[in-house]
């Protein structure tokens, strides 16, 4: 049900950036008829240019990052934000703040593990007063591992098979190209590490956004580093795996989402998420390049003459794949679990289209739409800064669904 009370059901925060011109343009093209939306940013001239190209009429609005007056003037005239400005620590925190103050849903793709816990810190009870839904990371990062946990939880729950406690996110297949925006955000947060050493243990910590870390159970070391054999995760599981590059983000959101929830899961959840390489005689050799491929990035963005050299290598902010390339990726997401009885249960989250363009946009656009227009189907909640999962839950996987997501989930 719409809110007539305000002027916008959803507000495009960054229109005029890459991804922010994709989640505009999925708008256009599946927002239904009707639905009162605006495109917001710096640069009235560009905003128009972007409206023009997508054959809408919907008002252009004007308000820079860092203008907490004009951000809160935009937060108020609609039901929901939706922004792509990033790295979300250097020009996140106004709006996000802007939303928790005046009552109004915020969702955006962030998988900046420091600003997230900045903003839990800064907002949730703020939000919690107000009834504002403050939803990070409903893009790739992290709304496949966030909602497969979800419909694998209802699934057992639903047939009285105990709580989760094993709990593996496998990436079976994946084909997109890296995001400039994402490497930005992975060189800012190296940045804030290095001039703040504490932050590193929030970072490294499991449990970092969790909303109470003292209540949280005494489990064995959870890292985001390993390779196992698969047949650890399912016997009919061949080959190594590899570490995969989101999960330190992504586990930390789906745990704040058991915390959130009482710990609805389990009190021995225990979730990692992990990256196949096939099952070839090689794939252990692939798998620990990958981890140590993975390790050597992180510390050459720290050690400035390495940072030279990849800051020329990797992918600009602001810049993507083409639209072919966009439309040529995919992603399947297998997540496998054993219950505190016994049985054995999986979920799957697949997608076409590019993991962190094509993709995201469409879960990014619909989890926008949904806080604006199913308001009766949404998780009960005071509001907050919540999860996907906790946030927004079915009412966002019937839209994915509809929207051609697989989601679905079983009994092995």
């Amino acid at each position: 049900m719409s809110d007539r009370s305000r002027d916008f059901e959803v507000i495009v925060y960054g229109a005029t950036g890459f991804v922010g011109v994709l989640v505009a343009e999925y708008l256009a093209g599946h927002a239904p008829a009707g639905t009162r939306i605006a495109l917001a940013g710096r640069s009235a001239e560009k905003l128009a240019a972007v409206r023009d190209r997508l054959g809408v009429d919907w008002p252009v609005l004007v308000a820079d990052a860092a203008d907490t007056e004009a951000l809160t003037t935009l937060a108020g005239r609609t039901r929901v934000v939706v922004t792509t400005v990033g790295p979300y620590a250097k020009y996140g925190h106004a709006l996000a703040h802007a939303c928790a103050t005046t009552g109004t849903d915020y969702v955006d793709l962030t998988g900046e593990v420091l600003f997230a816990r900045d903003s839990i810190d800064a907002n949730h009870e703020l939000a919690r007063s107000t009834g504002a839904r403050i939803v990070h990371s409903c893009g790739f990062d992290s709304i496949p591992s966030d909602i497969g946990v979800h419909v694998l939880h209802k699934l057992v729950e639903s047939d009285g098979a105990g709580e989760l406690t094993d709990t593996t996110l496998v990436v079976t297949s994946m084909r997109g190209g890296a995001s400039g925006g994402t490497i930005d955000s992975m060189r800012n947060q190296v940045d804030d590490m290095k001039k703040d050493p504490a932050l590193r243990r929030v970072a490294g910590s499991p449990y970092s956004l969790s909303p109470d870390r003292k209540a949280e159970p005494k489990l064995p070391r959870q890292s985001d580093l390993d390779t196992f054999p698969a047949s650890e995760v399912d016997p009919r599981l061949r080959g190594r795996l590899a570490p995969f590059v989101m999960a330190s983000y992504n586990t930390r959101v789906v745990r704040r989402s058991n915390a959130l929830r009482s710990w609805a899961y389990g009190r021995n959840f225990r979730y990692r998420e992990a990256m196949s390489v096939g099952a070839s005689p090689l794939s252990p050799v692939i798998a620990y390049g990958t981890k140590l491929g993975l390790g050597a990035l992180f510390a050459g963005l720290a050690v400035p003459p390495a940072r030279f050299v990849l800051d020329r290598l990797l992918p600009k902010p602001g810049t993507g794949p083409s639209e072919r390339e966009r439309q040529a990726g995919h992603f399947t997401m297998d997540i496998f679990t054993t219950t505190s009885t016994g049985a054995r249960y999986t979920a799957r989250v697949r997608a076409k289209g590019d993991p962190g363009y094509a993709a995201t946009s469409v879960m990014l656009g619909e989890a926008a739409l949904a806080l604006a227009l199913d308001r009766e189907s949404l998780p009960p909640s005071e509001g907050g800064v919540l999860t996907p999962a906790t946030g927004i839950g079915d009412a966002l996987v019937t839209r994915l669904q509809a929207a051609g997501l697989e989601i679905s989930a079983r009994k092995l």
